[in-house]
């Protein structure tokens, strides 16, 4: 299975220097070697179950870091586009408020060690922020991811140090709306 690397634009992120952007992205080149690495072995090589499980449990964790971290790259930039408002009804329906909503989802980043992300439901029919503590601990199955946020220090340290806290307002600045409104449009009818 080989997973061709997706090219992202930094150019309109403001407040995250080129060289953190591009560090970053080359962790995520990592995580796509070590998936074919790892599917290369699994197709060629006899494994004990041992083994077997740590090359699976390497197996999601690559995909799943690839995957967020296309998410991530995708919804990151400065635009002047504002949340879709059947997005903002469903936000209003399911923290009270736009403001209700940004709080919880920031303080999730602020706890979270790997991932914030606003996804919906299909279960409940619901907006919820989810904390992913690694690519693969967290992962709500048949939840759609809208808004992804890597808190993990490799996203900011360069930049910001320690400083977590002075991230997660760049990142606020640079959520790009026109991404996360697409991914909203792309679900499936859900009775709005």
């Amino acid at each position: 299975m080989a997973v061709e690397p997706k090219i992202f634009n930094f150019d309109d992120v403001k407040g995250i220097s080129e060289n953190q952007l591009n560090q970053h992205y080359q962790l995520y080149l990592g995580y796509i070697n070590s998936l074919e690495n790892i599917m290369t072995t699994l197709s060629t090589e006899e494994q004990t179950n041992y083994e077997y499980r740590g090359l699976k449990e390497g197996e999601t964790y690559s995909l799943d870091g690839i995957v967020l971290h296309e998410l991530y790259f995708a919804n990151l930039a400065q635009t002047n586009v504002n949340p879709a408002r059947e997005l903002i009804w469903l936000i209003n329906r399911d923290f009270g408020n736009y403001r209700n909503w940004l709080n919880d989802f920031m303080r999730t980043a602020r706890v979270a060690r790997g991932w914030a992300v606003l996804a919906y439901d299909y279960r409940d029919e619901s907006l919820h922020n989810i904390m992913q503590d690694a690519h693969n601990v967290g992962v709500v199955w048949h939840a759609w991811p809208l808004l992804v946020l890597d808190v993990y220090e490799h996203a900011y340290m360069i930049d910001f140090g320690i400083n977590k806290e002075r991230y997660l307002e760049v990142f606020k600045q640079n959520i790009d709306w026109s991404i996360v409104n697409k991914r909203f449009y792309s679900l499936s009818p859900i009775g709005l």
